[in-house]
């Protein structure tokens, strides 16, 4: 077993760890969603953190490809709070 992060393995770990309601941050701490489930090689946010506006009442996906690691009950983002929000796709 095992594979280096190259080959996708490191994102099937990480998902494993990745549980409902945990709070994703960025690597500054910021808050940036909370986890309704992961989906494929995506997080799914729940929708009451989807923000005001245009993006109210919409899920927001993170890629797997942006966690850096889980840590207790919150799961940490490779890149600040501001750019992995930017980053988010919509359905």
């Amino acid at each position: 077993m095992g594979g280096g992060a190259g080959d996708g393995a490191g994102n099937t770990q990480v998902a494993q760890q990745i549980r409902e309601h945990m709070e994703v941050i960025g690597a500054d701490g910021v808050h940036v969603g909370t986890v309704d489930h992961v989906d494929g090689h995506r997080i799914k946010l729940t929708k009451k953190d989807s923000g005001s506006g245009s993006h109210e009442g919409h899920h927001h996906y993170i890629s797997l490809g942006l966690v850096a690691g889980v840590e207790g009950d919150k799961v940490r983002l490779s890149a600040n709070g501001d750019v992995a929000y930017g980053m988010e796709e919509e359905k």
